[in-house]
């Protein structure tokens, strides 16, 4: 065969094979047969094999695998990938509601989704192809599985037409099929082996399959629900998925009710209870009702908190329950010295997993409950994922029992517990001495969000305790090779790795060290909004509680846990210790030849929608040139930047308040002085 007629065939094969898939996982319209559709694929397969030079990165060929990948690289995210709150009852719905409603100042038209109980994903498309799919991982990173998702056929390789935007992310949920997972289910039983427990863990198992060439035959499926950019494709979300499936995406079909607008809370409960009643018939399970604001413009004006989407909100039906038999109550000492009482339960299958044992929470509930050792008890699993106890059968409760009393010490260590003013939990205030709580603040530290140190893991720590090497953080860092060495399981090699991994960690950047050192309710996200914010560990620790909560969000909590934190002298000696040591403690800032101070000492609040600036731009802005970004007015804010659709809420905070409004326009004078 000639040269260009192998080019021009090839191409013709791939637009021919991208369309069938199209109609038979889109359109769910298939024009040929599986036999017809396999006879062009093996056309294909040979003709790139013959003239390798044309063969595509997309090629439908690549459907059926055969990458194989040893070790899946970890990405940042372009956007974090927050999760939802939570919701499992109708009183939060209507909160939500009436919480958007006020800000808006107007009707807000909703979108209720169904919840799909699988694995997200975040895949990026280049000029109409396939470029990168990333697991969610912890939010800011993830997993790259690009080899694995392409084989998923209703993931399109190449878009349909030409009308999408030249970059761009779309996100949704990769899972298995019940009908599927029931077959491969059947023939592993056939074969003796052991069963897939259900079909989320085993997506989830399947996707990180190093031989993409099996990942093909599980046939895995897909719904994507969300497109990202820097520029919108639509000003509504219902829009854009209008846009993505014309682009070829498998997005919820709305003839199927699985997607719909709404305009009150009571047409959310109708598609709630909808679903409800209807989920059993679905080839996929779902665990829930996604609700989303559709405005685009009023998701921006409703922003996010540390974790989640101010703009959207799920609500999880009631899951499954079993009985079985509560043997024991147990007590956890945790890195913060909060206990929590363990349940240890007759094994139970629940869910697809044999549940052994069950969270109490705390006192309240174990006295809410009154649940003894002994007890019949129904256990279900919270947010599906981790099991805890929701009733008594009392009519099965025997002769003897007594009511459960809760510890009065600490089990690991005696010390007398103490329970803080308006909390649930006990604490062991011995955080310095008590054994779990030492541990449990060096595993945190040498995690893979704070210092990821090379070569220490949790099993580590335990023996360098145990050999009384380390008493604290600090300690890691005068580890020597020969104390190393006699350790179990600890050769040259690995004392070597564990030595420079501890040396590397002194390159880790403010943020990640200030996650590290374990400030009670300072996470990862308000971690880098306090060192962004403050600059230096030394600022943080002269800040008071005004100057704390006016960081973007940063509540009373956390500011309090914070000055409580730096009070402690042996806290102080700590960071001491650890600047000494050579720890990052001040925030490198890139140079930016743009930036200037002449908005130094300044406070904003940015809201609304932006014609010249996006609000993240704005914000960038704001921080280049010296200013201070916050998210909430206080009488400390100097200026409003207000866009179009701000709620009429925030103006007359603003106007009581008495800061300066100013316009987009404005803060472009401002900035050339």
């Amino acid at each position: 065969m000639q040269v260009e007629i192998a080019r021009e065939k090839i191409a013709q094969l791939m637009k021919e094979l991208n369309q069938h898939n199209y109609n038979y996982y889109q359109e769910d319209a298939p024009t040929i047969s599986d036999y017809d559709f396999d006879q062009l694929l093996k056309e294909l397969q040979e003709l790139e094999q013959q003239f390798p030079q044309f063969a595509d990165e997309n090629s439908p060929t690549k459907r059926v695998g055969g990458d194989i990948t040893k070790k899946f690289d970890t990405v940042e995210h372009r956007y974090p990938m927050l999760s939802l709150g939570n919701s499992y009852n109708r009183e939060d719905l209507t909160d939500f509601d009436e919480r958007v409603q006020k800000l808006a100042g107007r009707p807000v038209e909703y979108v209720c989704e169904l919840k799909y109980d699988g694995v997200a994903i975040g895949i990026s498309y280049k000029n109409g192809k396939l470029e990168r799919a990333v697991t969610r991982g912890d939010g800011s990173k993830g997993d790259d599985i690009t080899a694995n998702v392409k084989t998923i056929r209703s993931i399109p390789l190449q878009l349909q037409g030409s009308d999408y935007p030249a970059d761009f992310e779309i996100r949704g949920e990769i899972f298995y099929p019940l009908s599927v997972f029931a077959k491969i289910n059947e023939e592993r039983e056939k074969e003796g082996e052991a069963l897939l427990a259900n079909p989320r863990n085993a997506a989830s198992g399947t996707l990180k399959m190093q031989d993409s060439a099996v990942v093909a035959q599980r046939k895995l499926d897909s719904y994507l629900y969300y497109m990202l950019g820097d520029h919108k494709v639509a000003s509504q979300h219902f829009e854009s998925l209008d846009i993505a499936r014309k682009l070829g995406f498998k997005a919820p079909p709305k003839e199927k009710n699985m997607i719909a607008k709404c305009n009150s809370i009571d047409e959310i409960f109708e598609f709630i209870d909808y679903w409800e009643d209807h989920r059993n018939e679905l080839d996929f399970e779902i665990d829930g009702i996604v609700i989303k604001v559709n405005d685009y413009h009023l998701q921006e004006e409703l922003g996010y908190t540390a974790k989640s989407p101010r703009w959207a909100i799920a609500y999880k039906y009631k899951t499954a329950q079993a009985r079985t038999i509560l043997n024991e109550i147990t007590y956890q000492v945790g890195r913060t010295g909060a206990i929590t009482p363990v349940a240890n339960l007759q094994p139970v299958l629940l869910a697809g997993t044999t549940v052994k044992r069950a969270s109490l929470h705390n006192a309240d509930q174990i006295e809410k409950l009154d649940v003894r050792e002994g007890d019949t008890v129904l256990v279900e699993k919270g947010g599906e994922i981790i099991p805890k106890i929701v009733g008594v059968d009392l009519s099965e409760r025997p002769e003897n029992s007594e009511p459960n009393q809760y510890i009065e010490h600490c089990p690991e260590c005696s010390n007398e517990l103490r329970r803080i003013e308006g909390e649930a939990q006990h604490y062991c205030p011995n955080e310095w001495s008590c054994p779990p709580q030492i541990k449990g603040k060096m595993a945190h530290f040498i995690s893979r969000k704070a210092m990821d140190i090379d070569g220490l893991g949790e099993e580590t720590v335990q023996q360098l305790y145990d050999a009384g090497l380390v008493q604290n953080i600090a300690d890691i860092y005068e580890l020597s090779k020969d104390q190393l060495l006699p350790l179990e399981r600890m050769a040259e090699k690995s004392a070597n790795n564990l030595i420079a991994g501890v040396e590397a960690s002194k390159q880790i950047p403010f943020e990640r060290v200030l996650f590290a050192i374990g400030i009670r309710f300072v996470g990862e996200t308000v971690a880098k909004k306090l060192a962004k914010y403050f600059k230096s560990i030394k600022a943080i620790q002269q800040a008071s509680f005004e100057e704390l909560v006016a960081v973007d969000e940063i509540g009373d909590k956390i500011a309090e846990s914070v000055i409580h934190f730096f009070e402690e002298e042996k806290n102080q000696q700590l960071i001491e210790s650890l600047l000494a040591k050579g720890l990052q403690f001040e925030l490198i800032e890139t140079e930016d030849e743009y930036a200037t101070d002449i908005l130094e000492g300044a406070t904003f609040v940015v809201s609304g929608v932006f014609e010249k600036f996006s609000r993240d731009e704005l914000k960038q802005a704001i921080e280049q040139n010296g200013g201070k970004n916050v998210g909430s007015l206080s009488a400390k804010t100097n200026y409003l930047i207000a866009g179009d659709k701000m709620g009429p809420a925030k103006k007359e905070k603003a106007e009581k308040l008495g800061i300066q409004i100013v316009s987009e326009d404005d803060f472009i004078q401002m900035l050339q002085g």
